[in-house]
Order: C-alpha cells, then structure tokens, then sequence
C-alpha cells in the first residue's frame, strides 16, 4: 500500500534537523509521498531546502498561518510573493484561528483573503487551517468567491454538515484527517460515515496530534497506517482501498 501524508512539519525543531531520517522510517511504513506546509517567512526557507533534498517526495508548500499574522501582515505577504511558485505544490497553510485570541481577526481574515486571491491568480490549491472560526472561514471563500479554488480544509473536526457546506462553496474541496480520528472521544469516525471516501486526505501534521498509541511522543508520518486503519474501520473498506482512494485525491489535487 501506498500513502501520501498531505501535512507533515518535518523541518520542524521538534525532529532535530533530521526530518529526512523521519521520511526514510515513513517510505518504510508505505508512505510514498509528503506534502510539507511553511507557516511564515521564519520557515520558507527549511520547507525548501528539506523539500529539495527529497526530489519528487517532499513537496512544499507556504503560506502565512493564522496564528502568525500580527500587525506587519503585509510585510509577510510580500515576502510569499517573491517565493518560486513554481515550485510549491499549494500555498498554505492560510486561515483563521480565534481559538486563543481575537485581537486580529480582522487581520487574520484579510491576510486568508488575499491568499486565497494569490492561490487562484498562481492556480495553486490552498490548505486551510480553521479554528474555532468554521463559519468565518467559509464566508471569506465565499465572499473571494469560489470559482477557481480548491484545496484541502486540514485537520478537520467538523460535522458532516459542515463537509456539505463547503461542497457548496464550489471548487474543489477535500478534507484532511490526522491523528485525531484515533482518539477515544473523538466524533470523527461517526462523521467520516456520512462522507465519501473520494473527498478525504490523510495527514498526520506532525510533529503534532500522534494517533494513538502514540499520544504524548512526536508524531511521525509513519504513522499514517494507523490514520488510513481507523478510517477503513469508520467507512468499512479496507485499509487497501482507503490507501488507493486518499492517494489518489492527494496526486489529483497537488498534483504530486
């Protein structure tokens, strides 16, 4: 079986400098392919350089992260767009996160805006993060409009109507599941039931969110088998399939 983790911090300082150790473990485990997202100018160029140094198995994207847009966003922004697009396999990771503050939310949404703007006009998808900011998030696709977008809504922990408002956003819309789908209380699985397979990614964001029975070490992406295991259990397929079926909707939207 072949995986494709769609969201993997693997220049993170958690790995140490050794994030092509982590990809090596992972080919091992069957996952064939990483998709590595910046988060502010800070990184841009660790995604590259790790990116480069694993040719047609590492494949980077940037973007300015919510959590990162303060009040020089501009200055951030101008920065993304002097990197070599033609190089990144989507621009992110973009959004909006109010779960520890609101005191740019104003920032933040114009920031994810103008981004999105950046993806259609480089016909790059996007990668969403949304936190605690699921409705805001999609009235500013909406209000950007649809037409053109696509991308992935990573991490997701919504509900399966949710999954079917942002099918009505237009474009074309997956969302991403890590290691949170694993967790005892998790709501996940009941929801993956109602949503098909085609429109789901597999992710670990690692060095963050490790499935159990990892909880409280590193996460790695070597453990996307047991992500794709509690999926093919939720959706009652096999493992097989759910690798089949993920990594096809990865190639198809990053074109990796």
């Amino acid at each position: 079986m072949n995986y494709i983790d769609t969201h993997t911090h693997l220049y993170d300082a958690a790995f140490e400098g050794k994030g092509l150790e982590a990809i090596e473990r992972a080919v091992a485990a069957g996952v064939v392919k990483f998709v590595v997202p910046g988060t502010s100018s800070l990184d841009y160029g660790d995604v590259l350089t790790l990116c480069a140094s694993a040719p047609g198995v590492a494949f980077p994207a940037l973007g300015l992260h919510p959590e990162e847009v303060g009040a020089g966003w501009k200055d951030e922004i101008a920065i993304l767009e002097t990197q070599p697009f033609e190089k990144l396999c989507a621009i992110g990771e973009i959004g909006l996160d109010l779960h520890w503050s609101s005191k740019f939310e104003k920032e933040q949404t114009e920031a994810f805006k103008v981004q999105l703007e950046l993806a259609r006009e480089r016909d790059l998808p996007v990668i969403i993060h949304s936190r605690d900011a699921t409705e805001k998030t999609l009235n500013a696709i909406r209000e950007v409009g649809g037409r053109g977008l696509r991308g992935v809504f990573h991490a997701y922990s919504g509900s399966a109507g949710t999954f079917r408002e942002i099918m009505r956003l237009g474009g074309d819309w997956y969302i991403g599941i890590g290691g949170v789908v694993t967790y005892k209380k998790s709501n996940l699985p009941a929801t993956l039931a109602e949503i098909p397979l085609e429109k789901i990614l597999l992710e670990t964001d690692s060095p963050y969110l490790p499935p159990v029975p990892h909880r409280g070490e590193r996460n790695e992406s070597a453990y996307i088998p047991l992500i794709a295991g509690k999926i093919a259990e939720a959706k009652g397929v096999s493992p097989e399939e759910v690798a089949r079926v993920t990594s096809a909707g990865a190639s198809s939207l990053f074109g990796i």
